[in-house]
């Protein structure tokens, strides 16, 4: 018996990052690239939780800092606000874009090259860490459909 459960056990510390990586779906991760590494870069995705989650915060080596923001108007207005966490609703898209919710590059490493790459960690409450690798479009891009045509 103790050695079915310790099979049981070993199993599922296995299969824990595959679960995690099922019950959430990150795609379409790009960033613009920037004309120097001195400003804050942006990046977008868009994220598919099959449960109630919340994305709680990301890194990556390329910036010192990201920050998670919002847009909010007002009449003609738009400001950037900082939210500590992300909601994500079961079963729903939730989609960082130009113009809406994005993640802020805060101090830059390097400047970000279109046509590179670069890795982003997020972490979530309930689904652990997720690793995605970032596509650098153009400096004016509006997301990786748009370049794909």
């Amino acid at each position: 018996m103790r050695k079915l459960i310790a099979i049981v056990v070993v199993a599922l510390v296995v299969a824990s990052p595959a679960l995690a990586e099922e019950s959430i779906r990150v795609f379409d991760a790009w960033a613009r690239a920037s004309i120097l590494a001195s400003r804050p870069g942006a990046a977008y995705l868009t994220i598919e939780s099959a449960a109630e989650d919340r994305l709680l915060g990301v890194t990556t080596p390329v910036a010192g800092r990201v920050m998670i923001h919002a847009v909010e108007k007002d009449g003609d207005v738009s400001r950037m606000k900082h939210i500590e966490t992300l909601e994500l609703p079961a079963g729903e898209r939730v989609t960082l874009a130009p113009g809406g919710m994005h993640l802020m590059l805060m101090g830059l490493q390097v400047k970000l090259s279109e046509g590179t790459t670069f890795p982003m960690t997020l972490s979530f409450e309930n689904a652990g860490e997720i690793t995605v690798e970032v596509s650098v479009l153009g400096i004016a891009a509006e997301g990786p459909r748009e370049a794909a045509e």
